[in-house]
């Protein structure tokens, strides 16, 4: 696989991506980081390169990913606004072809259905939760997932219980069909992520995570 330096960052100032920016920053990556607002960012490293953007805008993802080998995105949705998620993955997926970038990491809720899943009763119910409650955003990032699965690059769909924000970690498991847990640590999170840039286990998978 590429050994990946250089990775474009999404969503990294979010509840999760703060840990995943510090986590990259620890392992000695290089970042270019889309943020709407560069000032707000308290994180003052020589290894970021902000990058003052919107998701939603095509101009700004390839300007994000020029010169990067990998791109990862924690992207949440702003409050009060449209879904995001399938219009920054259609974005970021133009980019990579145009920039001949092959590895996308993007995480996204437990909600969202791929063909063999056999989720449990509990998960079954979360999900039809979020599909009556959040059905704007839930919709949105089942297209997302669609989106990826008629695409060429070697895309990983993180698929996420509740987030807790700590740095504490615990270990991971995996699953492909349901999810194994009711939390995953940020910190465990961001290591996984991590940990795909250099691992082909998941590639044009959507697996399941959770913190054990």
């Amino acid at each position: 696989m590429t050994n990946h330096h250089h990775i474009a960052l999404i969503g990294g100032t979010g509840k999760s991506g703060k840990y995943l920016t510090k986590k990259l920053l620890k392992e000695g990556f290089s970042i270019k980081m889309l943020l709407r607002n560069p000032d707000r960012l308290e994180l003052h490293h020589p290894a970021i390169d902000k990058i003052k953007g919107d998701a939603r805008n095509p101009e700004d993802i390839e300007r994000l990913l020029q010169g990067c080998t990998a791109v990862l995105s924690t992207l949440g949705q702003p409050k009060g606004e449209p879904p995001i998620f399938s219009t920054a993955t259609n974005n970021v997926l133009h980019a990579m072809n145009k920039l001949q970038i092959t590895r996308y990491i993007v995480t996204t809720g437990l909600s969202v259905d791929v063909p063999n899943d056999y989720k449990s009763e509990k998960v079954q119910q979360a999900s039809d939760w979020m599909r009556v409650s959040y059905a704007p955003t839930t919709n949105d990032k089942q297209l997302e997932y669609e989106i990826l699965a008629q695409c060429s690059v070697d895309w990983t769909l993180v698929r996420l219980p509740l987030i807790e924000q700590t740095e504490i970690t615990k270990g991971i498991k995996v699953d492909l069909g349901n999810c194994p847990g009711d939390q995953v640590s940020a910190a465990d999170l961001a290591n996984f992520i991590v940990e795909q840039l250099q691992s082909e286990a998941y590639i044009r998978k959507a697996p399941f995570i959770a913190s054990i």
